[in-house]
């Protein structure tokens, strides 16, 4: 199920302010509050989402876990009660005049069934109350730069990040040929929970660096070959480089033109999931010669005459 767009839900972009955000919440809540529509249940699901979209946002430790998770990775891992914890209701609806903030958590507890609220720390399920409920740890992000060439075969890395004012090292196995952004997952690697809950997880970012001869698209790989005119309406053949240090000899036809693309089965990066690899692409940029001495001009004239 997918989760709540906790900007669209108020209006706001993602680079808003806390201002501007707290000012969006005011004048929808203002609208939607249940004392201005008794009995408009749409009007009190508005509300709810209204107010769990400000209590995320208005937070940043939360509005940093949502931009980073997604909105369907946040609420797998937020519970309402984590969303709502330590979020004053009562405080925030005086100030925004809604009245005394009992009256106010009144409506908050009826419409979430007593989740959050100043101070408290219970829970419910199954009709029965619980006191400060165990909870996960804070999941953290660490950035890993790797090479092509790094991703041709699968490899471990030794990584070090910081951890509770300590530094922490952790091995990390690298699937060949994974993508540009993928995120691999080290469980119970992050913060310790509250209240004795488990452990947060460690996210390790992939981020390809750019190669100085291959360009990367899914498990394909495109080198550029220069080759002359003369090779280029003659034919000849040409040396490639591959990602595994390969020499492989690339037989150009007669009349190839510019940006030609030709194939090598097989010597792209592997697939990540499956056998096999990508291919790898030549393309081809016929060199056209900024200067010429007076031989090559005149060969060049007497090749124009010849309507080439």
């Amino acid at each position: 199920m997918p989760g709540k767009d906790y900007y669209n839900i108020l209006g706001v972009s993602k680079s808003a302010s806390v201002e501007e955000i707290k000012k969006a919440y005011r004048k929808l809540a203002l609208k939607y509050h249940p004392d201005h529509n008794k009995g408009d249940k749409e009007a009190e699901a508005r509300f709810k989402d209204l107010s769990e979209a400000y209590a995320v946002l208005s937070n940043p430790e939360k509005k940093k876990q949502y931009d980073m998770f997604g909105a369907e990775g946040f609420q797998n891992r937020f519970s309402q009660e984590d969303i709502f914890r330590g979020f004053d209701f009562g405080s925030i609806f005086s100030e925004f005049g809604f009245g005394g903030g009992g009256r106010s958590q009144n409506i908050f507890s009826q419409m979430f069934g007593g989740a959050g609220g100043p101070g408290q720390r219970h829970y419910r399920t199954g009709g029965f109350r619980g006191q400060n409920r165990a909870m996960k740890g804070q999941d953290l992000l660490y950035e890993l730069p790797l090479t092509l060439e790094e991703l041709f075969e699968t490899n471990s890395k030794i990584i070090s990040y910081q951890l509770d004012g300590r530094q922490e090292t952790v091995s990390v196995k690298i699937p060949a040929g994974i993508a540009a952004g993928r995120k691999l997952r080290l469980q119970g690697k992050g913060q310790a929970g509250p209240y004795g809950g488990p452990a947060g997880d460690l996210y390790v970012k992939i981020r390809v660096l750019d190669h100085p001869v291959f360009r990367r698209e899914n498990d394909d790989l495109y080198l550029k070959q220069i080759i002359s005119f003369s090779d280029a309406v003659l034919g000849t053949e040409i040396e490639v480089s591959t990602i595994d240090k390969k020499l492989l000899k690339l037989r150009i036809p007669p009349g190839t033109q510019n940006n030609a693309k030709f194939r090598l089965k097989g010597y792209g990066l592997p697939h990540m999931k499956g056998q096999g690899r990508g291919d790898a692409y030549a393309e081809i940029s016929i060199a056209v010669p900024k200067k010429l001495n007076k031989k090559q001009k005149a060969i060049v004239e007497s090749l124009k005459k010849e309507g080439l």
